[in-house]
């Protein structure tokens, strides 16, 4: 099921310019009114443009200096709009020049800026009003062949793949507004479309703690804890396998359970704590050690927490279950490391 659904979504407006990159001498284009959008079939190829991309509910809030949001100019032209609907084409000028005094590296591309309203707009269980910031800065080529069986060429966009994205949906002013992001970026500028442009960071709710704090284990068991202590491939995975299912059983996380249920001896605890540390403050993460486990970031860490332990190029061996049916050694006569497992049934 699609966190959007995009059905029940009425684009009012919508209004497109031109953004060139100032270092490499292109130009800015503005528009001077808002395009007609009121055929019904290029009304629902726009909608699926602008929304079927955004899919996980992580929500961002724009930043702020001095208590006054007002000072971030994305969420100032924001504000505008949903209080006064009638400035909805002033201000999409307004981030059209904002979004091109921020493009300030020569890798970032020149491409087509939409800018939407949504009177009402339906993510997960809760209906707003949004404001839709898009970029296309990729064409594709595509044919076309006549009812005459002419063939002609042409290039244009792919609906189904947005550049870059954002939906600020009229809730929570007062904390920054609820943002979605998509942004298909290029490392050249991986910064600019989040910070440079709009300004956000990581709302501070559960899909973000649940998410960093997965994040922070995974990467513990990857890069630190074979340096300390010594535990084989084997006991890497069980380690990770042990995570995921206190995250999938659980739907209130408390760290010391996590430490005491997962992690169990008290070395590994400590350096877990000290790693911690460093992980959540080198990324700016919330320290939180209680919180409500999010299963939609269970469920996308999931993909990324490895079970399979890969020998040589011969055997790749999934690890689900309990690591004590596995048991590994050494051949002294072949010179090989072997695994031994334990089971009842084959299938």
């Amino acid at each position: 099921m699609d966190m959007i659904d995009s059905s029940l979504t009425n684009i009012q407006q919508v209004s497109a310019h031109y953004v060139g990159n100032p270092v490499n001498g292109e130009s800015l284009r503005l528009s001077e009114a808002p395009i007609d959008v009121d055929n019904e079939k290029v009304h629902q190829l726009l909608r699926t443009y602008f929304l079927s991309n955004f899919n996980t509910p992580e929500y961002n809030t724009f930043t702020f200096s001095n208590e006054d949001f007002t000072l971030n100019p994305i969420y100032k032209f924001a504000l505008d709009t949903f209080t006064n609907p009638e400035t909805f084409h002033e201000n999409s000028v307004n981030i059209a020049r904002h979004l091109y005094d921020a493009t300030q590296h020569p890798n970032i591309k020149a491409g087509e800026l939409y800018i939407a309203f949504f009177d009402s707009i339906e993510v997960q269980n809760m209906s707003a009003e949004a404001i839709g910031i898009f970029k296309s800065e990729n064409k594709e080529n595509y044919l076309k062949l006549s009812s005459q069986f002419e063939m002609s060429a042409d290039e244009g966009i792919n609906i189904k793949k947005l550049d870059k994205g954002c939906l600020i949906l009229n809730a929570e002013k007062d904390e920054g507004y609820k943002v979605l992001i998509v942004d298909n970026i290029n490392k050249s500028d991986a910064h600019f479309w989040k910070h440079d442009f709009l300004n956000i960071k990581p709302r501070s709710d559960a899909y973000h703690h649940t998410n960093n704090f997965m994040k922070l284990t995974k990467q513990y068991v990857e890069e630190q804890l074979s340096e300390e202590f010594s535990v084989s491939k084997a006991d890497k995975i069980d380690l990770l396998n042990r995570s995921m299912e206190f995250f999938r059983s659980n739907e209130e996380f408390s760290k010391s359970d996590f430490e005491v249920n997962v992690l169990g001896n008290v070395d590994v605890i400590e350096s877990f704590r000290n790693y911690g540390n460093d992980f959540m403050g080198k990324h700016n993460f919330d320290v939180i050690d209680h919180f409500e486990i999010s299963a939609q970031a269970v469920k996308r860490q999931a993909k990324v927490f490895k079970s399979v332990l890969k020998l040589d190029k011969n055997f790749h061996i999934y690890i689900h279950g309990n690591r004590e049916l596995i048991e590994k050694g050494f051949d002294e006569v072949t010179g090989k490391h072997y695994y031994k497992l334990y089971f009842d049934n084959e299938s």
